[in-house]
Parts: structure tokens; C-alpha cells; sequence
């Protein structure tokens, strides 16, 4: 039997509260949601800007929780016969179980921030740390004010690997955060202009995203990307924060890993690189210059912690873009096979040029086509057919054949493609079902994308009811 995340006792201290009804002596997790909760669970009562935690306590207990962490004011509303830890402010409790598990662990931590590809990053991170030791990361992108937290209270004492994910809107939110981590390498991705709406210029979001060095631990690492136009402020930054130590990476031979040869394919890519002086070869099991670029940072803060670099190398190849972000099938169509590229998570224009960057970079053998399939991207709001329009560019600096197009605002780039670019278009995303059964052949790269609210994800269940896809594992 392993050891309970935490015992009663340890779980009061931290929290400091007060026990009411007959709470559970060990803890095997911790909860903030009673649908998920698993028996044994600590379930924490966080009132959010919708829903307030202390209305779904019955359901917890209901459901086999060990106790409930409450705010005293709320406990006349809850069920008399409950199991509770009382405080003050409940998220102030989980915050201080936070800092309370990164005092008890001497695990390795990296800590993962940047406009883009932070949660590829820390996915990757966890896969690559995995062969070395017991690895701790956040779920899903649990990346804010109660995110990190929570999963710092949910990190085992004996974890060997912690791995964080911290975000930001606004200046000041990372700080707090990576203060509680208290990261020995950090990792910012990049600095790219998403945030304007809070920031005056992409200069104001690199500061930001370097308070993550103010709560890196005495003789810590900064991983920055050398390519990044923000590269040399970020230095400054790091420096004035007194880092010693800048490891750098990128396709620019001076980073200190940097890519030295990279074939792509459509599941992914093979990699020559040197990481921090030692030669590797190893293999990506996800699509995407972005992913190649990241893995050198990944391999990187690998060996700044510690691991293995050679095994980390070797995990990458398991690495596997999800389903609607970017995930590869190869589809058997009459003459051979077809790859779809399934992006229909989400789209805003970032989104969307990154994902035609991609199939831009996907090697077709001809007569096969690179073929983009997408609907609108929304919410975008006086600008949106401006934007629409705007893509033009990206696709034919990706060397598309064919654009088959949905939604209301993607008629303001249909109305700009060449004729022969031209595939469909219709207003609503289930009329190009039938067109694309018919249109697709071996050879093609097809990618689906747009908002969710557009409904491209049924386009490629389509897709692959019609062509049931060959053991996706075997697409690298």
C-alpha cells in the first residue's frame, strides 16, 4: 500500500483549520469537483465566478469524499452530519496545502510559461521526465490562481519530478504562482502578441512572462528561446533577477541546444539535435515545427533536472498531439491512403495559421494534394471578415492545392482565393460533408479546423466512418 497524499493531521496543519464530524484519517486526493471525485478525496469548496463549491458539498460526501474544506461562513448551510476541515477562506487553504506540499518534497520542479505551447510543453515534459522517476504535472491546462495550487496540493511527497504549468491574462499573476512552485529550471516557450487586449505592446507581455524567474530557487535555470524576438529582453530580464545560468534553444546554431537536421512527415518529424553539447537523435510522434522547436527545450530542462536524455529521447516518440489539436490518422481510401489532420478543437487566427503552417510542412506524394478545410474562426468581432481575408497569405505561403471553406466570414476569403484553390464553400459546415466523401484520394493531406461553435468536428467523424482509420499508432 502506498502512502495517503496526505493524513489528516498533515492536511489540518497545512490548511489551517478545524475539524467538525468524524473527517477521514487519510487523504488519497484532492477535488474541486463532486462529478469527478473519487472515494477518499479531499473535496475543496472554492467559490468561482459561477459556481460556488459549498452548493455541491452533500453531492461530495454523497459520493464518498473524506472530508470537505469549508468556509466557516457557509457551514449553517451544509448537511449538520458532514465531514469538514473549517477555514476562512477555502481557496486561501488550498494555496497554503500548496505550499505546504513543495516544502515536503525534495523533487526536481520545472516550471512552463510562454504565449504558445505550454501545455505541449509540459505533456512533453512528463512523458520525457517519466523514465528517470516518479513524475507529478498538472491535468489539462490547470495553469492559474487556483489551478497551480491545486496541483501542488495534489503532488505525493515522494514524487522525484515536478512539472507546472503557470498562464497568465494580466502583469502580477504569475508571480504569486511561481513563488508557491518554486521551480529549479523555467521554461518560457515564446512571447507572442495574444494578450493585447491587457497589454500595451508585446514588450509589456515579455515582462510579464518573466516573473517566472522571481520564484525560480537559489542557482536555478532559465530555458529561453533564442529565436524569439523577445529573446534579448528576456536575458536582460533574466540576468537583473540575478540567474546565472541561460540555457538557450532554437534552430539558430548559437542556442545551446539547437537543431541540426529535421525531416518531417505527417505524424510527426525526426530530429538531429545537440542538447547542451551532447548529440541526439530521437524521434516526435506529433506533427508540427512547433513541437520540434519545443522538444529542444523539453530535452533541455531533461537534463538541467537530472534525467536521462537518452531515454527522454526515446519517450518522445510516444508523444501523440490529441484528438481536435492536431492529432494524425491515416485513413485507407480506393488506391492507397489519405492523412487528416484533425484541428477542430478550436481556431482563432494564431490558431489557424500554425495549423496551415503545418499542413504546409506535411510531404505529399503527388498527384496528392495538401487540402485545408476550414470554418470560421469566432468571436473575433468588427474584424472578423478582415481576419478571414487575412489568411490568405498563410496558405499560400504553405503551398496549398485545395480550400474547401464554411461559415459566414470565411465567404471574405473565399470571395480572395485564386480559382484554382478553390474547393467549396457553403454557409454551414455539414454541407461540405458530402463534397469532401467525394472529393478526398489517396495521396491527400487533409487538415479540418475552425471554432468550435462551427461544428467542424463532425466533418472528420465523417471522414473516418466513411475511411475507419489503419492503428493510429502505427502513424509515425
Amino acid at each position: 500500500m502506498s502512502d495517503p497524499l496526505w493524513t489528516l493531521d498533515a492536511f489540518v496543519d497545512a490548511a489551517g483549520g478545524s475539524i467538525k464530524g468524524d473527517a477521514g484519517a487519510e487523504i488519497t486526493g484532492i477535488s474541486i469537483d463532486s462529478r469527478t471525485l473519487e472515494p477518499g478525496d479531499a473535496f475543496v469548496a472554492i467559490k468561482g465566478d459561477r459556481l460556488d463549491g459549498h452548493d455541491y458539498v452533500a453531492a461530495a460526501l454523497d459520493a464518498g469524499a473524506s472530508l470537505a474544506l469549508v468556509a466557516e461562513s457557509r457551514i449553517g448551510d451544509l448537511p449538520e452530519d458532514g465531514r469538514y476541515v473549517v477555514v476562512e477562506d477555502p481557496l486561501e487553504a488550498l494555496r497554503n496545502l500548496g505550499i505546504a506540499a513543495r516544502e515536503r518534497t525534495g523533487a526536481r520542479i520545472v516550471a512552463v510559461t510562454g504565449s504558445v505551447g505550454k501545455t505541449g510543453t509540459k505533456e512533453a515534459l512528463r512523458l520525457t521526465l517519466e523514465p528517470s522517476g516518479k513524475v507529478h504535472a498538472s491535468v489539462a491546462s490547470f495553469n492559474n490562481h487556483w489551478g497551480v495550487p491545486l496541483t501542488l496540493a495534489r503532488m505525493p511527497a515522494d514524487t522525484d519530478f515536478g512539472v507546472f504549468e503557470i498562464g497568465m491574462n494580466h502583469a502580477g499573476e504569475i508571480t504569486p504562482l511561481v513563488k508557491m512552485v518554486r521551480p529549479h529550471v523555467a521554461i518560457i516557450t515564446t512571447v507572442q502578441p495574444v494578450h493585447l487586449e491587457f497589454f500595451d505592446s508585446v514588450e509589456q507581455i515579455a515582462k510579464a512572462k518573466a516573473e517566472i524567474f522571481d520564484g525560480l530557487e537559489p542557482g536555478g535555470i532559465a530555458v529561453l528561446n533564442r529565436d524569439n524576438l523577445q529573446f534579448d529582453l528576456l536575458k536582460f530580464l533574466a540576468a537583473t533577477k540575478g540567474i546565472a545560468t541561460i540555457h538557450t534553444f532554437g534552430e539558430n546554431p548559437a542556442a545551446d541546444s539547437h537543431t541540426q537536421k529535421v525531416v518531417s512527415y505527417p505524424a510527426g518529424s525526426s530530429v538531429d539535435a545537440s542538447i547542451l553539447g551532447q548529440e541526439i537523435t530521437y524521434k516526435i510522434g506529433a506533427p508540427g515545427k512547433h513541437h520540434v522547436k519545443n522538444s529542444l527545450a523539453v530535452l533541455t530542462a531533461v537534463s538541467d533536472l537530472g534525467g536521462d536524455l537518452a531515454m527522454a529521447g526515446l519517450a518522445l516518440d510516444t508523444m501523440r498531439a490529441p484528438k481536435g489539436r492536431g492529432e494524425v490518422s491515416r485513413l485507407p481510401v480506393q488506391n492507397g491512403e489519405l492523412n487528416l489532420i484533425d484541428e477542430s478543437y478550436n481556431a482563432n487566427p494564431a490558431s489557424m495559421r500554425a495549423a496551415l503552417a503545418v499542413l504546409g510542412e506535411a510531404p505529399v506524394t503527388r498527384p496528392g494534394r495538401r487540402i485545408a478545410v476550414i470554418g470560421d474562426m469566432r468571436e473575433l468581432g468588427a474584424d472578423a471578415d478582415r481576419l478571414h481575408a487575412e489568411l490568405l497569405q498563410p496558405i499560400t505561403d504553405a503551398d496549398i492545392d485545395a480550400v474547401y471553406c464554411a461559415g459566414p466570414h470565411m465567404r471574405a476569403l473565399w470571395q480572395d482565393l485564386p480559382h484554382d484553390l478553390r474547393g467549396h464553400y457553403c454557409e454551414d459546415a455539414k454541407d461540405l460533408e458530402e463534397v469532401l466523401l467525394n472529393d478526398v484520394r489517396a495521396g491527400d493531406v487533409v487538415m479540418v479546423k475552425g471554432s468550435l461553435g462551427t461544428r467542424m468536428g463532425p466533418l472528420v467523424e465523417a471522414l473516418k466512418k466513411e475511411y475507419p482509420p489503419v492503428d493510429d499508432t502505427a502513424a509515425a
